[in-house]
């Protein structure tokens, strides 16, 4: 504890410390610490898992303890935002904790939860605050939150934000805060853009870079096997299968691009007797804290993610990462790889590469500066690959039978038929894979299920690719548990 005792931090963020077991810090922390205990702005140039938190945390709360002022009614002292819901969690969850003996409160707000809520527990106010833009933007717009007391302000994850489209909402943010405050900004690079963007948050700051821009992890073994699209799954399943048998894996994550492929990786990962789960922004807010959670406490070996939402996966213990698809953007990569070889143990990166993905390789290998090791397939692979069982799904309906099924009768899993018309979807259109048509057959509200970029999403009736296509049909809910309202009952009979 000497290097912390030696800043000068308050006591009770050093007992919180001790608690914790922190003794020497990371990089970042030495260099950014003492430059924010002087007021300084920072611009920091990190990698995932090196402790930015708590280099902007712990100065950030020293500075807060030792000029106590009332809490203002609908407003918070610091601010922190995040790009992900688990990403914002997480960081709450540690300022939370070096928190824990001094008087100030921490207060997290995002998306996928009641706004109402979240808008009452800021009546009178918080030191802290960790948002995501939209949901912030949202509390403003409903007055229960202004930004005008914000003293400190950190932009934590930059170049996610620009990647999830939050150039507009960072700019009405930059707008909204006070000129007098301290400002921190975070990326794990750096291109132009990302200047850009810190210019209008930071004055005159402290450069801090504890690794040169778009190094990948330190201790990450990078792999590469080139296959055929068609075959990563069955190499997929076997090698964790493998892993997950031999002790040789602990917990895996794997990456997808899109949310439909990641629940059908999941699908046949159980069906081949692995525990799997997916996490990405179809998923409720609750579905994605349980698959987290399980993930955590290890009952869920293997976790399915897309880069969207793995900001926030801050697991100890995963030793694999496998890219089952290249990331189009090569920065994603870097975050990706990111998520082992955490707290200074060592990791496996295992990349698979398509045809039509070399590309994606070579950007990847000219941004990070580093040749992956081939990965040859393994001994007997398509004999292995052909006695794997096909994953479970459930049978269609003939569309006759679908219309004459019985009001009440209960989707998969549980939900309530709106009507008695069988599975029509959902209004927000985020039925699981396992209850899409094959094919890409055109749905009842005239949208493909082909995976995004394939498709023409909202297509409208009778337009272009809209032949035999009709409009979406909202019927009113009838009271809880007595199926479609009675008046839709009366039309459709």
């Amino acid at each position: 504890m000497s290097y912390f005792t030696d800043l000068g931090l308050a006591e009770p963020i050093l007992r919180a410390l001790g608690a914790k077991g922190y003794a020497d810090p990371t990089p970042i922390q030495r260099q950014a610490i003492p430059a924010l205990l002087e007021g300084r702005d920072l611009l920091g140039i990190a990698q995932t898992g090196t402790g930015k938190t708590a280099a902007f945390a712990l100065p950030s709360l020293h500075r807060l303890s030792e000029d106590i002022k009332p809490r203002p009614n609908a407003g918070c002292r610091m601010l922190v935002l995040s790009p992900t819901r688990e990403l914002a969690a997480q960081i709450a969850e540690n300022m939370r904790g070096y928190a824990k003996f001094l008087n100030l409160t921490v207060q997290c707000v995002f998306g996928g939860v009641p706004v109402g809520k979240q808008a009452r527990a800021l009546e009178r106010g918080t030191d802290v605050l960790v948002a995501t833009p939209g949901r912030l933007l949202d509390l403003i717009d409903q007055r229960a939150l202004t930004l005008r007391h914000v003293e400190i302000f950190v932009l934590d994850e930059a170049d996610q934000m620009m990647d999830l489209g939050f150039i507009v909402p960072l700019k009405r943010v930059a707008a909204l805060l006070p000129k007098k405050r301290q400002s921190l900004f975070f990326s794990a690079t750096m291109p132009q853009a990302i200047a850009d963007l810190g210019r209008q948050f930071i004055n005159d700051p402290v450069r801090v870079e504890v690794a040169p821009q778009s190094t990948t992890a330190e201790r990450v073994e990078q792999y590469i096997t080139f296959i055929n699209q068609a075959e990563k799954q069955a190499l997929l399943t076997l090698s964790l299968r493998a892993g997950l048998a031999d002790g040789s894996m602990d917990r895996a994550l794997v990456f997808t691009r899109t949310k439909h492929g990641a629940d059908r990786v999941v699908r046949h990962l159980v069906s081949a007797g692995i525990s799997a789960a997916a996490i990405h922004g179809n998923k409720s807010q609750a579905q994605r804290t349980a698959a987290l959670g399980g993930f955590r406490q290890g009952t869920v070996r293997v976790l399915v993610a897309t880069d969207i939402a793995a900001r926030g996966i801050d697991v100890s213990g995963v030793s694999h990462v496998y890219n089952y698809e290249l990331p189009n953007v090569p920065e994603q990569y870097v975050h990706r790889i990111g998520r082992t070889a955490r707290a200074g143990a060592d990791g496996v990166a295992i990349s698979y590469c398509a045809p039509d993905e070399k590309p994606y390789l070579r950007d990847i290998e000219r941004l990070t500066r580093v040749k992956c090791e081939p990965l040859a397939l393994p001994e007997d692979f398509q004999k292995q690959a052909a006695g794997l069982p096909a994953p479970a799904r459930k049978a269609a309906e003939p569309q006759g039978d679908r219309r004459n099924a019985p009001a009440g009768r209960r989707r998969e899993g549980g939900e309530q038929r709106r009507d008695g018309r069988g599975d029509r979807p959902r209004h927000d259109d985020q039925r699981s894979d396992g209850q899409r048509r094959e094919g890409g057959e055109p749905r009842r509200d005239g949208r493909s299920d082909a995976p995004r970029g394939e498709r023409r999403d909202h297509a409208p009736a009778g337009g272009e690719g809209g032949e035999g296509q009709r409009p979406r049909r909202f019927r009113p809910r009838g009271p809880k548990g007595m199926g479609a309202h009675k008046g839709a009952v009366r039309r459709a009979g």
